[in-house]
């Protein structure tokens, strides 16, 4: 009968006294790991590359209406603070901002603050506004 040999199972598989296999401890590179110029390009922000690849793909629409609403959010914790949280910022077309607010109260809060709070959005984002239009949240 044949013995099994030393760090070997039966079959010469490798068995519980077998030491570490061949590869442990050995760092192995590969020369296509990695772009050899990335090194030499220089870091862009994301938020600059954002409108480009938004223009490629046809989403600069969604994002400008994103930015608005981002903006309506800043505003109203800014100065209307007890609506923050009860409204936002759900359309924006045709120089038209539609703010949908979650209670009665909140909404008269916005339409007594119209005039000022459609003067800081203007400021905040590049889409001519002629208009808040508040409407009530359909549960």
């Amino acid at each position: 009968m044949k013995r099994p040999r030393a760090g070997k199972g039966p079959g010469g598989m490798p068995g519980r006294d077998a030491g570490p296999g061949p590869d442990v401890g050995r760092v192995v590179r590969r020369s296509g790991d990695l772009d050899p110029d990335a090194r030499l390009r220089s870091m862009e922000r994301l938020a600059d590359l954002l409108p480009g690849a938004a223009r490629q793909f046809g989403l600069e629409d969604q994002l400008e209406q994103a930015g608005a609403a981002a903006a309506w959010l800043e505003i109203v914790a800014r100065k209307v603070p007890v609506a923050k949280g009860g409204c936002r910022l759900i359309g924006l077309s045709q120089g038209v901002a539609t703010i949908e607010a979650d209670e009665p109260i909140i909404a008269q809060e916005i339409r007594l603050r119209a005039p000022e709070l459609l003067a800081a959005l203007r400021k905040a984002i590049r889409t001519p506004l002629r208009q808040l239009r508040i409407t009530m949240r359909h549960v």
